[in-house]
């Protein structure tokens, strides 16, 4: 052992070392295990004496790794040891070269494509975070083992993230919603996925993951009772039919409760499939798979009624990654919805096991699968050399999306696509040439237009003309990555006209505004388009992509209207020269990003503003982005641009928490609905009118059959005179749901 370590961190790191080879199964061969062994040596050598930031032996983290490699996701040698060495390349002496000499080339591939770029290859660009992820993905096209390694690295730094400091918390935590869950959603391994959405949740909104996590456990009893009364008639049905099977209870994950929560605009208790029951049966050889599922279905559909709605077959038509399975929701006892999974063991492992396990069963009994499809439109992507490391992150995003329609060609041949697609994006899924000159369509016989959005099952014809060209305007109704790339490639060919185009437009802009096109503002534009250079902004521009109409407002800039006073005493401090009256005079006093931003109430004071996409309120959970200009823009956590920002400039993030704010108010719209009676409208805004620290700026309310909706813009303080105001309005007769919206249209 490393004379480097102690006797108690040589025995931790023992310890953990046992648990990796306990995971080794038949796979991992005599001399697999020897390899394996050979590279801990090594590693554990390279990293001796360097701790991590919770104060254990560096070394531990590549084992851990190593350990969900092959426990978790199920891979053989080759991965576990590339694993044990995915950070001896970045973080100590030891080349490339020298590991390929060691552990031969495959190893030396996988572990080059987990090294991070250099600072000084990455400077000119505006975001390392975007860069690292298309180099770690430019391997894919040689080994997807890459992808997976990087899935477990990030699931255990999320497992150890209580160790970090507050803003790199937030910015992993952001970055792993953004990118990292999807993608493990879209190889298939649902339990990573799962408790990657879970961590980032607890590290981004802690008071809300620990409600609801307080929730479940004040439940825990009743659900245990509800699970055994209602498996009790299934389990007699199926012993009766000699299956071989196994039953089990799943609750739905911390994060699904809370996305289900936000996006249908319901409680906790209104959350009605909190509970899954998942049964896995041994299928018996004769019959094919699918027959048994629905054997099942149907003896479970003797003992408790079904919902007509919710029964998925996810076995004739698997989902994009590969999932398998019949799901059916039916009511139990006590009156409560329940979801019943139904798989075979195979079927079980490819869910849990994602893409591991997707191959280890390819060619029983599957062609080519939509994630081998998914996979060549990667390549496709990482061929494209016009694209920048963004704008590959924004597309590959959005090809993460698992397929949710299936539409035909008039030949009958299958077609998945993402809900929402339109005739256009059929067309270049199809062929690039067949996009490039689409018209319109025939669906089912009937004349539609390019923007005609498809439905499950349509029958589609494209219709061309040779006179017809890629339109920027399609990209306003496409949804598929391929199709939106496969566009902008068509207007990226005359470069240096898009750019001389873009510099006028952009140029001319300033003009109305006297502004001068100086290195500062455009730099202003490029960081709040996400873009890495000026370059880069005049084509986007001089091809259509960005419309600059709201200049003013992304400058700061003000005119003299009410809020003039409060805009001059933010931004305009030290103000001298007249000719100045339109340029951005933020405050240039340097931020400490370690530390948590306050936000105090004195405009005097005020290096901030607040985000227009999700307007918060002194209370809200935030974040500040600091940008080039070394002012804080405010977002909440939740906000999905902020994700975003997090996930591609992940060092610019810093923590925000709110002062005591009693003087100034800000614009807040809740949306109320209920059951229309008289007098109603009244009580409204007597209650608001009664509360001395809320004001009302516009109350609207519209009724129809007999139900109401209303909407109201209020000026409020804070968050917890917004929350008093809503349990105040929710115990008038007749209100339903009361909902606060983000977006504001001033």
């Amino acid at each position: 052992m490393n004379k480097l370590q102690t006797k108690a961190e040589q025995r931790l790191i023992a310890d953990y070392y046992e648990n990796l080879t306990n995971t080794f199964d038949q796979r991992i061969t005599d001399e697999g295990r020897e390899r394996i062994q050979k590279a801990f040596e090594f590693a554990n050598s390279a990293h001796a004496g360097v701790k991590r930031k919770s104060g254990e032996p560096y070394i531990i983290h590549p084992i851990a790794v190593a350990q969900i490699v092959s426990g978790e996701i199920g891979l053989g040698a080759t991965s576990i040891i590339a694993a044990i060495l995915h950070d001896v390349v970045e973080d100590t002496d030891y080349s490339l070269d020298d590991i390929q000499n060691l552990f031969g080339e495959k190893v030396a591939k996988v572990v080059d494509g987990l090294t991070k770029l250099s600072d000084e290859i990455t400077a000119q660009h505006d975001s390392k975070q975007a860069t690292n992820f298309r180099k770690m993905l430019m391997t894919l096209s040689d080994d997807v083992r890459v992808i997976l390694i990087k899935l477990a690295d990030r699931l255990h730094n999320m497992r150890t993230l209580d160790s970090m400091p507050a803003a790199k918390q937030l910015k992993i935590a952001a970055e792993t919603l953004y990118i990292f869950a999807p993608l493990a959603h879209r190889l298939g391994l649902y339990s990573i996925k799962t408790e990657l959405e879970d961590l980032s949740l607890k590290y981004k909104q802690p008071e809300t993951f620990d409600q609801i996590v307080l929730r479940l456990s004040n439940q825990r009893e009743r659900r245990e009772y509800l699970v055994n009364e209602f498996v009790k008639p299934i389990q007699t049905q199926l012993k009766n039919e000699s299956i071989n099977f196994s039953i089990s209870a799943r609750l739905k994950s911390i994060y699904s409760i809370w996305n289900k929560m936000q996006t249908k605009g319901v409680s906790f208790d209104e959350v009605y499939d909190l509970l899954a029951i998942r049964i896995v049966f041994k299928p018996k050889s004769n019959v094919s798979e699918k027959r048994q599922c629905f054997d099942i279905l149907s003896l479970i559909t003797d003992v408790y009624k079904p919902k007509p709605d919710r029964i998925r077959d996810w076995i004739t038509i698997p989902k994009a990654n590969g999932y398998e399975a019949l799901h059916v929701t039916v009511m139990g006892p006590q009156g409560k919805w329940v979801e019943v999974q139904i798989r075979t063991e195979r079927m079980d492992e490819i869910a849990e096991r994602g893409f591991a396990a997707h191959y280890k069963y390819k060619g029983v009994q599957s062609p080519e699968t939509e994630l081998d499809k998914w996979l060549e439109k990667i390549r496709e992507m990482l061929q494209n050399p016009e694209s920048d490391a963004m704008e590959f992150l924004d597309e590959f995003k959005m090809n993460l999306f698992s397929s949710e329609i299936v539409v035909f060609t008039p030949k009958g041949d299958m077609i998945n696509l993402p809900k929402g697609a339109t005739v256009i994006d059929f067309a270049y899924e199809i062929h690039t040439d067949l996009g490039n000159r689409c018209i319109g369509a025939k669906i089912n016989h009937k004349l539609v237009p390019v923007s005609y959005v498809l439905q499950s099952g349509d029958q589609v014809e494209i219709l061309t003309s040779k006179t017809q060209k890629p339109d920027l305007e399609w990209l306003q109704f496409m949804v598929t990555a391929k199709a939106k790339t496969k566009v902008k490639q068509a207007f990226k060919l005359d470069k240096k006209r898009h750019l001389e185009k873009g510099r006028e437009i952009i140029e001319e802009k300033l003009r109305q505004y006297k502004i001068k096109p100086s290195s500062d503002t455009l730099k202003k534009l490029t960081s709040h388009y996400s873009l890495s250079n000026k370059d880069q902004l005049y084509a986007h521009v001089g091809m259509g992509f960005i419309q600059i109409d709201d200049l003013e407002s992304i400058l700061k800039t003000r005119r003299e209207n009410k809020l003039a006073k409060y805009w001059k005493l933010s931004f305009g401090m030290g103000r001298k020269n007249s000719d100045k009256e339109h340029e951005l005079n933020l405050p240039t006093k340097s931020i400490n990003k370690k530390n948590t931003f306050v936000l105090k109430e004195d405009p005097d004071e005020s290096t901030y503003s607040l985000a227009k996409c999700c307007q918060p309120i002194p209370g809200d959970e935030v974040l500040g982005y600091l940008n080039s200009a070394n002012h804080v823009i405010i977002h909440k956590r939740n906000c999905p641009e902020a994700n975003k920002l997090m996930s591609q400039h992940g060092d610019r993030i810093i923590t925000a928490e709110w002062t005591n704010f009693k003087k100034r108010s800000y614009l807040t719209h809740i949306k109320i609905n209920g059951f229309d009676r008289v007098g109603i409208v009244n009580e409204v805004t007597n209650i608001i009118s009664k509360l001395s620290n809320i004001n009302m700026r516009t109350v609207m309310f519209d009724t129809h059959d007999g139900i109401f909706e209303g909407d109201l813009y209020i000026y409020i303080h804070n968050l917890e005179d917004l929350n008093k105001l809503i349990s105040r309005l929710m115990k008038i007769k007749g209100i339903d749901t009361i909902e606060r919206i983000e977006k504001i249209d001033n």
